[in-house]
């Protein structure tokens, strides 16, 4: 019994078959509804503030301060949340500087 070892070229048509199916099953799936698609965002902004106010001790207002005050200095600890363009800006200076170690 004598096994054939694929050539190159059948490694070549094989990749490009499975190329071709993989993108058949991507074109297939229906799109993201919109609706969902923000749905989504808003429970993961939900979350993060979320985590952003358990993770920050609370600070305790002046006992002067009560009602609206104290919530406008509640409000005033918790960081505001960075835009997808500074999240952005500060993963290219990461990746920079990562590549500027090697």
């Amino acid at each position: 019994m004598s096994f054939k070892e694929p050539s190159f070229q059948d490694g070549i048509g094989s990749a490009a078959k499975a190329k071709e199916k993989a993108l058949e099953q991507l074109r297939s799936k229906p799109p993201l509804d919109e609706r969902v698609v923000a749905e989504r965002k808003a429970k993961r902004l939900t979350a993060r503030v979320g985590k952003l106010r358990k993770a920050r001790p609370r600070r305790r207002a002046p006992a002067g301060c009560r009602g609206q005050a104290a919530e406008a200095a509640a409000k005033a600890a918790i960081p505001p949340l960075r835009t997808e363009a500074e999240l952005k800006a500060a993963r290219d200076a990461r990746y920079a500087k990562r590549k500027a170690r090697k």
